[in-house]
């Protein structure tokens, strides 16, 4: 079973940049797609970014493409998300999850989940 760790979250002013990462034990990701997904409060669970396990195909809702980058490095166990132009809105908490799918953008599809890590932008 693999167990996936959120890092990277915290405070940051809009129009700023942060790079999530997501480091998985117990397993490797290589078997596994990988996403993105964030919850604001009030809010239901909203995905953002999707990457296949050999990378090459990524997917992003229209919202976020541009903006938000997926990649994943199989070797280190590693998913990360670049995320640049930070909006107010983009403020949630933002998880790491990890699908037998080929590519899913549903979280219904996801196996395993991380704990979350917040971000907070500042307007």
């Amino acid at each position: 079973q693999v167990q996936l760790v959120e890092s990277g979250g915290g405070l940051v002013q809009a129009g700023g940049s942060l790079k999530l990462s997501c480091t998985a034990s117990g397993g490797t990701i290589s078997t596994y797609a990988m996403g993105w997904f964030r919850q604001a409060p009030g809010k239901e669970r909203e995905f953002v970014a999707t990457i296949t396990k050999d990378s090459y195909t990524t997917y992003y809702p229209e919202s976020f493409r541009g903006r938000f980058t997926i990649s994943r490095d199989n070797a280190k166990n590693l998913v990360t998300l670049q995320m640049n132009n930070l909006k107010s809105e983009d403020t949630a908490v933002y998880y790491c999850a990890a699908t037998r799918s080929i590519i899913a953008s549903s979280g219904t599809f996801y196996d395993y989940w991380g704990q979350g890590t917040q971000v907070t932008v500042s307007s």
